[in-house]
């Protein structure tokens, strides 16, 4: 899957008034968006409006020129991206090749930067394979504001366009999707934005003791791929690991899953999704930290070769796994790549991102993520961070207590609980396992968050959940 080159961004801090303007602006306040209409249309924009209480979009036409007022209702950086890029995706056509965002009435710089990420992210194309679609669209975003906003726009458009690559990669079907592919993009970028890419091949998965995760890959036609992306700058004196789920889609092997969803399960890898975007984020913006991502990737299929309920496996960390149910695969591979990033690189901080359970789904909906650690200050960073781009956390217990669920008659661990309740505390326990107490691992389960109806597309959707986040979260343990 090649990576796309960015699209045209456009710091204008005037306005060629010999043109008829079509112009968006982001409405905080009646105060602010009268001072931007005037700055646009002179005196005659006076009562021209009706203000930013409009539950929807409007439009204003003052001596031919077209003004799209969009309401952003309790200003923030994610509701102004989601109420820009929802009005990007909505009049597409008619914005045409080129659009124009004014934002130099707002002084909150959190919706300027959310608003500027939300238009880029309007131009992302779902027809991913449609083949008579119109091949026009936004190739160019024109930003009306001072040269005080030109390194939040940059920021947000660099955000936005590594998001837009994230959706291309979880939202392509399994069949356009395979270990490999993952690998490929992780290459690519690496080249792109100067950082080491190693991909480790099944002879020496199978070499250095990847039990799980070739484990799972038995029943597959492709063969599992394991990614580190190691961003390394001069100077870094702190390091993060960051580790991702990348199941390219999960049956559910022969403890199999219905039929009804299982289409979604293409979205399996949106842990690795956001690993491997996070990296290239930081790596984009130079951030002062080591961060290496690593990501274990396999499909989970039906085959006589493949994995059975009751079997036992190995793993990387030598501790032995009784496979009571082949549907929770994810933390079997999970557990190799979290074992190998504390035994070989000695991380200061850890944190892993999967879509593992479907009982954090049903705990906490798609409006956050699941977090588990038993660090305190870790737990308050990455919350700090997720909150102020909208990617929200809510801790969750990993007590002691749920351990006794995952103890095994004949095997150090098993892979699922007996008891039909708290799945998703029981997974972060046995991943848990795997860390060697590491004393800052941290656990993100984003089955809820990371592919939904967005309301901009049609059916489910890759959302990039965890990018902008871990990018937050790695800037703030830079600057501590």
């Amino acid at each position: 899957m090649k990576i796309k080159s960015r699209m045209k961004i456009n710091l204008v801090q005037e306005i060629d008034r010999n043109k008829s303007l079509s112009v968006i602006i982001p409405c905080t306040g009646k105060q602010d968006l009268d001072k931007a209409l005037k700055a646009l249309a002179g005196d005659n924009a006076i009562h021209a409006t009706s203000g930013c209480d409009v539950e929807e979009p409007y439009s204003v036409l003052i001596d031919g020129d077209r003004f799209d007022i969009v309401g952003i209702k309790n200003p923030s950086y994610s509701t102004a991206q989601k109420a820009i890029q929802t009005f990007v995706v909505k009049n597409a056509k008619r914005l045409g090749t080129s659009a124009n965002i004014y934002l130099n009435h707002i002084q909150d710089q959190a919706v300027v930067e959310g608003a500027a990420n939300g238009a880029v992210l309007g131009t992302y194309n779902y027809a991913l394979y449609k083949t008579n679609i119109d091949s026009t669209g936004i190739g160019e975003m024109n930003f009306i504001s001072d040269e005080k906003s030109k390194a939040l726009i940059d920021r947000a458009a660099d955000t936005a366009e590594t998001q837009k690559s994230i959706f291309d990669l979880v939202n392509a079907p399994s069949n356009y999707k395979s270990p490999q592919t993952l690998a490929d993009w992780a290459v690519s970028s690496g080249k792109a934005n100067d950082y080491n890419v190693t991909v480790i091949e099944e002879v020496e998965l199978e070499k250095q003791g990847f039990h799980g995760l070739l484990a799972v890959n038995r029943g597959s036609e492709y063969p599992a791929r394991f990614i580190i992306s190691d961003y390394n700058p001069e100077g870094a004196t702190k390091t993060i690991a960051l580790v991702g789920k990348g199941v390219t889609f999960d049956t559910g092997g022969l403890s199999i899953k219905p039929s009804n969803n299982m289409h979604l399960m293409k979205s399996d890898m949106g842990g690795a999704a956001a690993v491997l975007g996070a990296v290239e984020l930081v790596a984009k913006r130079k951030l002062p930290i080591r961060v290496i991502g690593f990501v274990p990737t396999t499909d989970n299929s039906v085959d006589a070769k493949a994995i059975k309920p009751g079997d036992v496996i190995g793993s990387y960390s030598g501790k032995t796994i009784e496979v009571l149910n082949t549907d929770a695969e994810g933390r079997l591979i999970l557990a190799d790549a979290l074992a190998y990033a504390v035994d070989k690189y000695q991380p200061d901080i850890m944190v892993d991102l999967a879509t593992l359970t479907g009982s954090v789904v049903r705990t906490l909906g798609s409006n956050c993520a699941g977090l588990f650690t038993h660090d305190d200050a870790l737990a308050a960073s990455l919350i700090d961070a997720g909150d102020g781009v909208g990617e929200r956390l809510w801790r969750l217990p990993l007590w002691d207590e749920y351990a006794d669920d995952m103890r095994s008659e004949i095997a150090d661990i098993k892979n699922l609980s007996d008891k039909p309740v708290a799945g998703a505390i029981t997974a972060a326990k046995f991943l848990e396992t795997f860390t060697d107490g590491h004393d800052h691992w941290a656990h993100i389960d984003i089955a809820g968050t990371a592919f939904k109806n967005n309301g901009v597309s049609r059916t489910h959707s890759a959302t990039a959940f965890g990018v902008r986040l871990l990018h937050d979260f790695a800037l703030a343990q830079s600057q501590n």
